[in-house]
């Protein structure tokens, strides 16, 4: 697929662009490939862009003052990517993301997006409702971690993201899932026997 179809496909299911506003909008984007353990975002960069995964899987970590990362989220193919809280508020990144496969992305740059909001009102409605589904799924997580077990967090993360065993290792599941890679282990052999 190529860039105008990809883009178009990240878009379609929020806003419905001309085609010469999509081949505007689809003009700003530059592509990025991340090698395998390379950073998209590294903590401390100021995150002024917004990517869209063309193909790979990248994992939001957070780097402790011991060095341990946790992982905080996950993102596949079709997902859109960035650190909304350093993009909005022009400050340094608390988190990175890292691909863990070899990755190529779609990246409109912070300024382009504000240029376009001007130009193409239904951009502004697509930046917002991709910042409300962010939101979203950030209170959703929260929600989860502070009420569900650890089981019930790996049964909704298998409905949401049924190709996660293939794509990421066990250890940044668990990870995610603030358990143990042996309780991940454990949990598994109790659903599926």
């Amino acid at each position: 697929m190529d860039k105008f179809q990809q883009i178009k496909s990240g878009i379609e299911s929020i806003v419905s662009l001309s085609d010469e506003e999509l081949q505007t909008f689809c003009n700003v984007f530059e592509t990025k490939i991340v090698k395998k353990n390379e950073f998209f975002l590294k903590e401390g960069q100021v995150c002024d862009f917004i990517g869209l995964i063309c193909y790979g899987v990248v994992i939001y970590i957070k780097t402790l003052p011991n060095g341990d990362e946790v992982t905080v989220h996950f993102a596949f193919e079709g997902d859109w990517v960035n650190n909304n809280l350093s993009r909005l508020t022009n400050t340094p990144s608390a988190i990175s993301i890292k691909a863990i496969e070899d990755s190529e992305f779609f990246i409109i740059k912070q300024t382009d997006i504000s240029d376009l909001y001007l130009q193409i009102p239904k951009i502004e409605r697509l930046g917002r409702i991709l910042t409300e589904q962010a939101f979203i799924k950030f209170v959703e997580q929260t929600i989860e971690f502070q009420t569900l077990t650890a089981k019930e967090r790996y049964e909704n993360l298998l409905k949401k993201h049924p190709e996660i065993f293939q794509k990421v290792q066990l250890y940044h599941i668990a990870n995610y899932l603030g358990i143990a890679p042996k309780s991940l282990s454990r949990i598994r052999k109790e659903i599926f026997g």
